[in-house]
């Protein structure tokens, strides 16, 4: 039979698979091609088995034929019937050379048969051979001489069909170019997922040579990044055959140790011609520039988010406490670890000019003290409600004496000294991992109002330029909210101090009445100053009782209450008729910048155990006693005070001796979610019981009447006729 040299070239083929091509495939592997599965070290050998799936010969189609010394087919395989188009049963027996050979090529094939017999040596070339249907292929042979135990010698001839050979070897060697010269990382791991083939791109991500890569997992290559999630999406490819595409990973290689890389990892599984698995390979990108983008775009998004957050929940209230301690609230955890929010004293009191005296000590209160989770820091941060001094070397003071951010990205054991009050709460900081700590002004209207004071302890992460400005947002919005609240307190407290100077403190005990009253000022201040009280002691042991409010809120309010006050006092103590009183009353509200008021005056004889009652406008009082349930009076209701021109009337009742009257603003039985009778019974049905003392009926009536967050103040008099 021929050999290579022999026979016609055949365009755009290599040479036969002799021995010296085996070489040169094995030399073109190279240190970037990896290795196969049987190459890494420590891995264990192919079990040894029968295989179900298809192998790489059965795609060749690889055929076996053996001659004996007259050239006759003594064996055939299957595959030589696919080859040649021969039935074992057609070709067993039959001199192999004119049924498979053409016949110029016959002498040739014949001499090249003789001298594998006669000599041994083995051929390997490509050649024309015939098919059964008449057509001639190219097919790539092998030749050897084989010997048996009688020294008889026969020839094996392994056959494949060329075409097939060279489209393998073309995607053999186009996978491994693209492999070699891809840009992008790739990789081949075994079914227990231990690196089989890297590419040099891949080793430049990595910074580590494919040999260093061989037999190991990633996370034993690499140790510093987060393999655990890959590990995963690779066994889960392993069992599904299913990809998983732009798998993220984060973490650091050799090829830069000091900075944070992400790469993009998509995963697929490798199969053999059967379909059995044997192994995964890997696409790796890294991804670090868009990473770090998207991370900053969320991170942006986020800061906006927390700031549109905090214009909806800082000053939800005008309390300086909950304003404070909202503040606290959107700072924890999104900004800091520990959040302390901190007024200057001075401001608060109104003591001091606008602006921060330069030099000495600045007196804090604190308002607000925030954290994440229970620390240390929380016991170092003065207590809420407290005042501290700080000198000039404490951060907070320099922070609000500069009305500038005061940052200390990376604080040593010694900078804490000038955060904490004092040694001790230092060491409650050092305790909780202080690390990081940023203040920031609050400053409203152009004024520096307090600091907002901002700390990092499980946060690894040191404070930055960006977290200044988010810091700076959040508390300017909350400085106004917090002034706000400030002057808001102030005109509270200034309208509460204006209405308790002008009610009566004690009024004067009076011949035949035991009193009891209260004055319950409005959650808000806006509505503080309208309602007032008197005891008014009347000529012949008489008694005048008046409970009135004053329309509007506020300061006004309160000023046109103590007007009314003053002269329905001075109008009672003349002795006139209640009638005549609010008459004259109505006068003076009229003067009074067109004040309108409600009023109830009740005029009490004790001799005579007689009570005469005028209202202007006002609710009807309640009358109870033993033996007698409780009932609102019916009375002539009147028009408020200040309406002008219309007569008022005065009605007589009995009062006996253990009976009651109760005189009330609207502020007690007013509310927006029930009608005013569901609540006048509510009234006289906690009125049940005469014989409990005056000062329990003023709490119970408050307690259970009143919520904390009513809009309107209330004053409550209670007198209970007694023997002279």
């Amino acid at each position: 039979m021929n050999t290579a040299d022999d026979l016609p070239a055949d365009p755009g083929s290599r040479a036969g698979p002799g021995p010296d091509r085996d070489s040169d495939r094995d030399s073109d592997r190279g240190p970037d091609r990896g290795a196969g599965p049987g190459d890494a070290p420590g891995d264990a050998p192919e079990p040894v088995g029968p295989s179900s799936g298809r192998g790489l010969l059965d795609v060749l189609g690889v055929a076996a034929v053996v001659l004996d010394e007259q050239g006759r087919i003594t064996l055939w395989s299957p595959q030589a019937e696919d080859l040649f188009g021969y039935t074992a049963q057609e070709a067993l027996g039959r001199p192999a050379a004119p049924l498979l050979v053409d016949r110029e090529h016959l002498g040739l094939v014949l001499s090249l048969f003789e001298k594998v017999m006669g000599t041994g040596k083995p051929w390997a070339g490509v050649f024309p051979v015939l098919h059964k249907d008449g057509s001639t292929r190219l097919a790539e042979f092998r030749n050897m001489r084989l010997e048996d135990q009688d020294g008889r010698h026969y020839a094996l001839g392994i056959a494949s069909d060329q075409a097939t050979l060279r489209r393998l070897e073309r995607d053999l060697a186009l996978s491994l170019r693209l492999v070699a010269q891809s840009p992008i990382g790739l990789a081949v791991l075994d079914t227990d997922l231990r690196y089989v083939l890297v590419n040099p791109a891949l080793e430049r991500i990595n910074g580590l040579p494919a040999a260093q890569h061989l037999g190991l997992k990633i996370g034993e290559a690499l140790p510093r990044i987060d393999s655990g999630a890959i590990d995963a999406a690779m066994a889960e490819v392993l069992r599904s055959g299913v990809p998983r595409l732009d798998q993220f990973t984060t973490g650091r290689t050799p090829a830069d140790p000091d900075q944070d890389h992400a790469w993009s990892v998509s995963l697929y599984r490798l199969d053999d011609p059967g379909g059995r698995p044997i192994g995964v390979a890997a696409s790796v990108v890294d991804v670090t520039a868009q990473y770090e983008t998207s991370k900053a775009v969320a991170q942006a998004r986020q800061r906006l988010a927390l700031i549109a957050d905090a214009s909806v929940r800082i000053g939800t209230t005008l309390d300086l406490g909950v304003t404070a301690r909202e503040l606290g609230d959107i700072a924890v955890p999104q900004l800091a670890d520990v959040a302390t929010v901190d007024v200057i004293d001075q401001v608060l009191t109104g003591d001091a000019p606008p602006g921060v005296a330069a030099g000495g000590t600045v007196q804090f209160r604190a308002l607000a003290v925030k954290a994440a989770r229970p620390t240390p820091a929380t016991r170092a941060a003065d207590p809420v409600g407290s005042l501290a001094r700080y000198d000039a070397t404490r951060l907070v003071t320099q922070c609000v004496r500069t009305g500038r951010p005061v940052l200390l990205a990376h604080a040593s054991k010694q900078d804490l000294g000038r955060i904490a009050r004092d040694a001790e709460a230092a060491e409650l900081l050092a305790e909780a991992g202080l690390h990081s700590y940023l203040a920031v002004p609050l400053i409203a209207r152009g004024e520096v109002i307090g600091a907002l004071g901002l700390q990092r302890t499980s946060n690894p992460l040191p404070f930055d330029d960006d977290d200044i400005l988010l810091a700076g947002e959040l508390a300017a919005r909350a400085a106004v909210c917090i002034d706000n609240a400030r002057w808001y307190q102030k005109q509270r407290h200034t309208a509460l101090t204006l209405q308790r100077h002008l009610l009566p403190h004690h009024p004067t005990p009076t011949p035949g009445l035991e009193i009891a009253y209260r004055y319950q000022p409005a959650g808000s201040a806006a509505e503080v100053g309208g309602d007032w009280f008197d005891v008014v002691p009347l000529p012949d042991d008489k008694t005048a009782l008046v409970v009135g409010d004053v329309m509007g809120s506020g300061i006004n309010a309160a000023a046109a209450m103590g007007q009314l006050r003053t002269a329905a006092r001075t109008l009672a103590e003349l002795d006139l008729d209640p009638a005549a009183v609010l008459t004259r009353l109505d006068h003076t509200a009229t003067g009074v910048g067109h004040t309108m008021a409600t009023c109830v005056i009740a005029v009490y004889d004790p001799h005579r155990g007689t009570c005469r009652i005028a209202t202007a406008g006002h609710l009807p009082p309640v009358r109870t006693g033993p033996g007698r349930p409780p009932e609102l009076l019916g009375l002539p209701t009147g028009v408020p005070l200040g309406v002008g021109g219309v007569p008022f009337e005065a009605t007589a009742l009995e009062l006996a001796v253990g009976d009651e009257l109760v005189l009330y603003t609207d502020g007690l039985v007013e509310t927006r979610d029930q009608d005013i009778d569901t609540r006048l019974q509510a009234l006289t049905a906690l009125l049940d019981d005469p014989r409990r003392p005056l000062e329990e009926t003023c709490d119970v009536l408050l307690g259970r009447l009143r919520r904390p967050d009513d809009r309107d103040d209330v004053a409550l008099l209670i007198a209970r006729a007694r023997p002279l």
